[in-house]
């Protein structure tokens, strides 16, 4: 099979009406697609101003806005109109990029029809409930994820750590990776301008922090901001630069008085701020790969981060950064301060971030997306050849 011989019919929940490193990847992967050849159809939720231009032939799914987080939407149907849209495309392989309903219902469309399926695995769903006090929900929630991913012939998750925890989940036999690569055009250490610094009341001398990332509650804002206290309390100088937007900037800028919040930043903005800034501190738990993490390496600094799922396949501990233990603020008050008060080990921690930057080509990694579609139908045909008839696929 070629790549023009496929139609990819690409189901998720946020394609592109609030930025993410989820969806901005799909957008660079339906990019990709379209420049081998294939043919796709993405079917998500649509806003009258969505946050940045959609790649690709967008079909907008009916939904209504989440309670406490309104900027993102809940598909809510996979209604006749769109089944009609699928029919008439023909797909001859289906891509779900969330555990939504819409998904559920599409998986089981595709089933339905002998088409394969398969799921790409973006983020630690269960880990954002424990943030909202939930945490009782998480073995129900763990079960209907593996329904929907069993359902589906194969999946692709961004790192191999990832990919552990979803087979001792039993979510799937047959899972591979599909990590992610950086603008290096856009995101290297020629961005940094200190005359940008000294602007925001930067001195030169000043370590800078960043935070870079939606400003929720489940990026571990409490863990970041004690930290930072804990760093103060040291009297170790250091200023907090905050890249981002998000429903939980209020407490943040009440937690972190002190700090510089930009907003949300993109392209030469962004760049410029990130290269800035001296070191990422990332104490989140719920990303499955880690963009921004990747970003930051590529403007050469070093990454302070929890040693978890995702972030571990990217950050070599006392290599390209320093790895803590979730949630122990003072664990990561030590690691800022080792860099603050060591100028050579973070740049030689940076330089080897850079270096491995340098290696992660956003066509390499995408063409590993193609192969597993190919896998996936190729595996399908096998099946009905064997058996004489449409075969569901097989799960553990």
């Amino acid at each position: 099979m070629q790549p023009s011989d496929l139609r990819i019919a690409l189901v998720t929940g946020n394609y592109n009406y609030v930025r993410d490193g989820a969806n901005q990847a799909l957008n660079r992967l339906v990019e990709y697609l379209l420049r081998q050849g294939a043919q796709v159809r993405i079917y998500s939720p649509t806003i009258p101003e969505p946050a940045f231009a959609a790649t690709g032939e967008l079909i907008s799914v009916p939904s209504v806005a989440i309670p406490f987080r309104p900027e993102y939407r809940w598909p809510l149907a996979l209604t006749p109109r769109i089944r009609r849209d699928l029919a008439e495309f023909a797909p001859n392989i289906l891509h779900i990029a969330s555990p939504d309903l819409v998904s559920h219902r599409a998986v089981s469309w595709a089933r339905g029809h002998g088409i394969p399926a398969i799921a790409s695995v973006h983020t630690r769903f269960e880990t954002y409930l424990a943030y909202y006090h939930l945490e009782l929900l998480e073995p129900a929630v763990r079960l209907i994820l593996r329904r929907l991913y069993r359902r589906c012939d194969a999946l692709v998750a961004p790192a191999e750590s990832m990919a552990a925890v979803l087979r001792a989940q039993r979510m799937n036999r047959y899972i591979s990776i599909w990590t992610r690569g950086v603008d290096r055009a856009q995101f290297n250490p020629e961005r940094r301008d200190m005359a940008w610094r000294r602007a925001n009341d930067i001195a030169d001398d000043e370590l800078v922090v960043a935070f870079l990332g939606r400003v929720v509650m489940e990026k571990a804002l409490d863990v970041f901001a004690d930290a930072i206290d804990a760093l103060a309390e040291r009297g170790v100088h250091h200023h907090v630069l905050v890249i981002g937007e998000g429903p939980a900037r209020p407490w943040f800028e009440q937690r972190l008085p002190g700090a510089v919040f930009l907003g949300e930043q993109t392209g030469d903005d962004l760049a410029r701020a990130l290269a800035s800034s001296d070191v990422l501190f990332n104490p989140s738990i719920t990303e499955a790969f880690g963009n921004v993490t990747l970003e930051a390496m590529a403007c050469g600094l070093p990454v302070v981060a929890a040693e978890a799922t995702g972030t571990t396949s990217i950050v070599r501990g006392g290599e390209t950064g320093l790895l803590v233990e979730p949630g122990d603020s003072d664990a990561f008050a030590d690691a800022l301060e080792a860099y603050a008060t060591d100028p050579a080990m973070r740049a030689r921690h940076g330089a080897a971030g850079l270096a491995y930057a340098e290696t992660m080509d956003w066509d390499r990694i995408n063409s590993a997306v193609l192969d597993a579609y190919v896998r996936a139908i190729a595996r399908r045909e096998r099946r009905e050849r064997l058996t004489g008839r449409t075969a569901a696929p097989t799960a553990i």
